[in-house]
């Protein structure tokens, strides 16, 4: 299966918002995918990546960095396309990416009963942090 990983453009963003409420069901609504695309215009191309095959949007990761922690947001992969190497493709870039930028630590959040996917992130080396995340809404 040939899948190319290229940065987002804007005529990405019905595609990507559907495969966001495919792969991310039940979201809270402070998670906005039209307000965090919207945002994403200040994301260095290079942090804002999409699969793709056959023309379809399969596969995405975003990602920011404030000059030594690097976030990644949105990593998902279409669960037809799964267990191809593809959220694996898309985090090694990304790793490669805010490398090169000068990032020292990388980060993200994942629900504590998504097992599956910490056994994923578990699979590149990442190991679970003895942190509280804590939120509060404004």
């Amino acid at each position: 299966m040939k899948i190319s990983i290229r940065p987002y453009r804007e005529e990405d963003q019905e595609s990507v918002i559907e495969l966001w409420d495919k792969v991310f069901p039940g979201t809270p609504p402070l998670n906005n995918p039209v307000r965090d695309l919207r945002t994403r215009q200040e994301i260095p191309p290079e942090l804002f990546l999409v699969a793709v095959h056959a023309g379809r949007i399969v596969g995405s990761v975003m990602a920011s960095c404030d000059g030594r922690q690097g976030w990644v947001h949105y990593l998902g992969v279409d669960p037809d396309y799964r267990r191809q190497g593809i959220g694996t493709t898309l985090m090694r870039r990304i790793e490669a990416s805010l490398a090169g930028m000068g990032c020292e630590d990388l980060h993200f959040q994942i629900w504590a009963h998504k097992d599956e996917v910490q056994a994923f992130y578990e699979s590149l080396d990442y190991i679970p942090e003895d942190r509280l995340s804590m939120g509060k809404k404004l």
